[in-house]
């Protein structure tokens, strides 16, 4: 968390509001460093100040600022990152490790009590390196159900512990990877090089409509996401299985849920919309 939805909400909200403004200071707390493991936090302050804010992107989990002089700013927000502009909420001090001040006077923060997000001013090189690590965007409008297959059935492993590989698909995490399988009525314990065609189109179709919906409704929000201008999500109000206690009734059949530990996550399913495939 936050994953894919997350991550393309802030974009969105933040996109109109920094298109075209300058950063003419760039402040880090005393922990900013653990946030900067591959760079000195004091090069990423020197990298930002000074410079306009030409583009907005999203590349699986990570959130990029495109700066005037072709590098690129990139947030990866960990398990309780947020970037949030001129927040309406109230961020702890102790808790704001970066403070980004607009040609404007407003001030972009990035929050982060776990301190577990990531933070780099990259060279079009060095995105280039990090673009080829990761998988397909299961948005992609060009990623076709045959695509989706060749890459999922290449692993002998569980079919969430595919999902859960950003080097096979970028951007899908524990929340939303259990409710693709319940929307696609796919067991999570599913053989991922059994995978049909079949299989494969409407796992595609869920991945789709389930983070396509949470997009719409802001992403999902526990505790700490907000998007951009610290609003929470709504998208945690029509969660299927995700989070809902073992033996809580299915809202599609009825019948108990189950919970299992796939990958080292928790896992959430209804053994009867999600049956096992026979061996």
């Amino acid at each position: 968390m936050p994953e894919l939805p997350e991550v393309e909400t802030i974009r969105q909200t933040l996109h109109p509001l920094l298109m075209g403004t300058t950063i003419t200071q760039a402040v880090g707390s005393s922990k900013l460093a653990d946030l900067v493991p591959n760079q000195d936090s004091r090069t990423l302050l020197a990298s930002l100040t000074g410079r306009r804010i030409v583009g907005t992107g999203r590349r699986g989990k990570f959130l990029l600022l495109f700066l005037d002089d072709h590098r690129i700013f990139l947030v990866h927000f960990g398990m309780t990152g947020v970037l949030v502009l001129n927040p309406a909420i109230g961020l702890p001090s102790s808790h704001t490790h970066l403070y980004l001040t607009l040609d404007d006077s407003r001030v972009l923060r990035y929050y982060d009590p776990r301190r577990f997000g990531r933070l780099a001013v990259l060279t079009p090189e060095a995105y280039a390196e990090l673009d080829r690590r990761l998988g397909v965007e299961p948005l992609d409008p060009q990623l076709t159900a045959e695509r989706l297959a060749a890459r999922i059935t290449r692993h002998r492993r569980a079919l969430k512990a595919t999902l859960l590989d950003q080097h096979v698909i970028a951007g899908i995490g524990n929340i939303y990877a259990d409710e693709i399988l319940f929307a696609a009525r796919l067991h999570p314990c599913t053989p991922s090089e059994r995978l049909g065609l079949a299989e494969s189109e409407r796992l595609l179709h869920a991945m789709r409509a389930v983070l396509t919906n949470a997009i719409t409704r802001h992403g999902t929000t526990f505790r700490d996401y907000r998007d951009g201008l610290g609003e929470p999500g709504t998208n945690q109000y029509t969660l299927q299985v995700y989070g809902r206690s073992p033996g809580a009734p299915c809202y599609r059949c009825g019948s108990p849920l189950q919970q299992m530990i796939v990958a080292g996550r928790t896992t959430t399913y209804c053994p009867t919309c999600q049956p096992l495939p026979a061996s």
